[in-house]
């Protein structure tokens, strides 16, 4: 954080820190709450601009972890541009795009035309015009030189000069051209603001009463973790969890743009938006209410809507000072044609209109395309940033892999237990739990044909493993150290194949029964099968250099970095490493976009130019990155980078053509070759036209998915 933190006040689950920053800048603290609540062990966050504070309420076992945080915090990433303070959909107009202005103007443009009486025109075109002189003049006291102002006087001048007609056919122009620009902009918002899927306000939950199972319809908001959610045909799920019974085809075009529905049952995870097409769920509640993931895409959208990118900023910036130009043009004009019917059609042109709407229109055109297709962009600044970086490094597992284990072999280390025995063993005991492991046994069981052993009450050790008693003898099942360090299991006369298996690069589950090792289970992490197109893809996009984090063995990565066409391998790498490989990238001049799911991500997401995170990916990385992918699809990384990379060759194009074609219209005007219609039909033409280049956004072809 760019402030010196400073521990005010704690008791064993509350702490106050200060932060002179908090005082001085602008930040949309509401995302900057979100982020904090999302870390393991911090319960709730209140934050006091005024006197700079932030409070913690957490578990009791946080604090250093809060201390940690908050130094290591980049606030800048949750700044508010001065142009846009306020950070809700709730400021945003809501309200349509009006026409009044456009009837009226209209009207007295034509009813101006069967008037003789000089003072009634004057009158009828000054109230006409009366909202655009009003507002330029106090854009002029307020503001300085503007396009508005410029508008106000074209027509002041052509009054002036009692050509009502000018005056009149100008500020019918004008209210046309803002009409169409405040619908285009209002269009674009909508796109993205109808990625916002509307809350399901109700919910069946069953639960026990007297003894016996029943079902009760409750408000969503009254959901907790652990509730037992039941989801029918038609229905939109409500919560993120994991189903504990039945089977249903669910549709989740709305959520990860998969046109195809998918089948889920009994392990598998499903996240609220989508929608049950067939088939019925009972799914355990992990995550509700503004936890969900259709709650979480809200907060994207916020900052999709109320951000600006330095592109757009300069180029705000850049139409201002334009102004001067103009009226520049409009003197020498005067002098070049010694009449002010060249002035006023000087003034009827500039650079602000197109050069400040077409750029934000197409940002929010590509972040509702993106959003579309299952990619959540947080903001304009991102597609800006991923457009330059020239480094993609990725976190090996969970991304160039699918991030769940395969079981690839048994071994038995005692002749009675056959391998399909210590299988069933296994599963039986692990079947209650959604750890990624034991979801890989009882996945390789019943493909095996499970057969279930009766067990005792199984009980779980924190990342550890699992005991239970199967025929009165206790069966230990989990990591090296639960059972060798913790159970006193000998391994001594099966090191050779233990370390096999480590070689070949499994991750080895051990099976412990009546205090001897019965066996392992060895399993393996599949890499993607389009990984290494994706790859080439991202070389195609102007990536020139690919880096591979792993915690694998050295002759292991750098085969698979070879097989796929990695630049760049770290391996041996620790959880921790990760953020300072980043920060070294950096330093060296590379634009780093880091992709990544897990919790110890969080560092390196936040300080990559761009951090992407995947479908599956642990809360805090998801909550930390400036990308979020809602389908597990690597080519949905490829797409964003070719998104990004259109997107501002569209608002570089764009730049160009307002430059070029406002200038040839000036030059038109000045030289008194247009006179003010036709400068103000040209001029809003043009404009309308950048507008809607900018509202149809970019395609991609990807070579590698489908055409969007």
């Amino acid at each position: 954080m760019s402030c010196n933190i400073k521990l005010l006040h704690k008791t064993s689950k509350r702490a106050r820190f200060y932060c002179e920053s908090l005082k001085n800048e602008e930040y949309n603290t509401s995302s900057l709450i979100q982020y904090l609540e999302s870390i393991n062990g911090i319960n709730k966050v209140r934050i006091n601009k005024k006197i700079g504070s932030i409070v913690f309420e957490h578990d009791g076992s946080a604090l250093n972890t809060i201390r940690d945080i908050l130094l290591g915090l980049d606030v800048n990433k949750y700044k508010i541009c001065d142009t846009f303070k306020g950070s809700c959909i709730d400021c945003i107009d809501e309200s349509e795009p009006s026409l009044n202005g456009v009837i009226r103007a209209s009207s007295v443009l034509v009813a101006e035309r069967f008037i003789s009486n000089d003072l009634a025109k004057f009158l009828l075109t000054t109230v006409a015009a009366k909202p655009l002189l009003v507002e330029g003049t106090k854009e002029l006291f307020k503001e300085g030189l503007t396009s508005k102002v410029l508008e106000a006087t074209a027509v002041s001048v052509s009054i002036a000069r009692k050509d009502y007609l000018a005056a009149n056919s100008t500020n019918a122009m004008l209210e046309l051209g803002e009409y169409i620009e405040e619908t285009t902009v209002h269009k674009s918002d909508d796109l993205i603001k109808e990625l916002a899927k509307p809350n399901v306000t109700k919910a069946w939950v069953e639960f026990e009463e007297n003894g016996k199972l029943t079902q009760k319809l409750i408000n969503t908001n009254e959901l907790k973790v652990g509730d037992i959610v039941i989801v029918g045909a038609g229905d939109t799920i409500a919560v993120d969890g994991h189903v504990l019974t039945g089977n249903a085809s669910v549709n989740q075009v709305s959520m990860t743009g998969e046109s195809e529905p998918v089948a889920k049952q009994r392990g598998d995870r499903v996240i609220s938006g989508t929608v049950i097409e067939d088939g019925r769920l009972k799914i355990w509640a992990e995550y509700v209410g503004e936890d969900t993931a259709t709650a979480r895409i809200k907060n994207y959208i916020v900052s999709s809507l109320n951000e600006k990118s330095s592109i757009g900023l300069k180029a705000t910036k850049l139409a201002d000072k334009l102004v001067p130009v103009t009226l520049g043009l409009a003197g020498v004009s005067y002098l070049i044609n010694k009449d002010f019917e060249s002035v006023a059609a000087v003034l009827q042109a500039d650079y602000s209109c197109a050069l400040k709407l077409a750029t934000p229109v197409a940002f929010k055109s590509s972040i509702s395309k993106a959003g579309k297709d299952g990619i959540m962009i947080k903001g304009a600044k991102v597609i800006e940033s991923l457009h330059s970086v020239d480094t993609f490094v990725f976190d090996k597992t969970g991304t160039l892999t699918y991030g769940h284990l395969e079981v690839e072999s048994i071994n038995s280390f005692d002749e009675k237990w056959k391998e399909d025995d210590i299988l069933n063993l296994t599963a039986s005991a692990e079947e209650h739990y959604f750890h990624p492991v034991a979801e890989a046994v009882v996945k390789a069981a019943k493909e095996k044909g499970f057969v279930h052993m009766h067990h005792e009450e199984v009980e779980f050790i924190v990342a550890h493993g699992v005991k239970t008693i199967v025929n009165d003898k206790e069966v230990v099942i989990g990591s090296r150290h639960f059972l060798e360090d913790d159970e006193q299991i000998d391994f001594s006369n099966h090191e050779d194949k233990i370390e096999q298996c480590l070689l070949d690069g499994k991750t080895i589950l051990y099976v412990g029964y009546d205090k001897k090792l019965l066996g392992t289970i060895g399993m393996r992490d599949k890499v993607r099968e389009n990984a290494k197109d994706v790859l080439q893809k991202l070389k195609l996009l102007g990536v020139k250099n690919i880096v591979m984090l792993t915690g694998d063995i050295k002759e292991k990565a750098e085969a698979l970095a070879f097989e796929l066409g990695v630049d760049t391998v770290y391996a041996n790498m620790r959880p921790t490493d990760k953020a300072n490989i980043i920060n070294k990238l950096k330093e060296q001049g590379s634009k780093i976009a880091f992709v990544g799911d897990g919790i110890n991500d969080a560092p390196a997401l936040m300080s990559a130019d761009v951090g992407i995170s995947m479908s599956k990916g642990a809360d805090i990385a998801k909550a930390t990155a400036d990308i979020g992918l809602l389908k597990d699809d690597l080519v949905a990384i490829a797409e964003v980078k070719e998104l990004s990379n259109k997107t501002m060759k569209l608002i570089k194009y764009n730049f160009n053509a307002t430059v070029g074609i406002n200038s040839l219209i000036l030059t038109g005007a000045t030289i008194g070759l247009f006179t003010p219609i036709t400068t103000a039909v040209l001029h809003n033409g043009t404009t309308i036209g950048l507008l809607f280049n900018s509202m149809k956004g970019v395609n991609i072809k990807n070579s590698i998915g489908n055409s969007k």
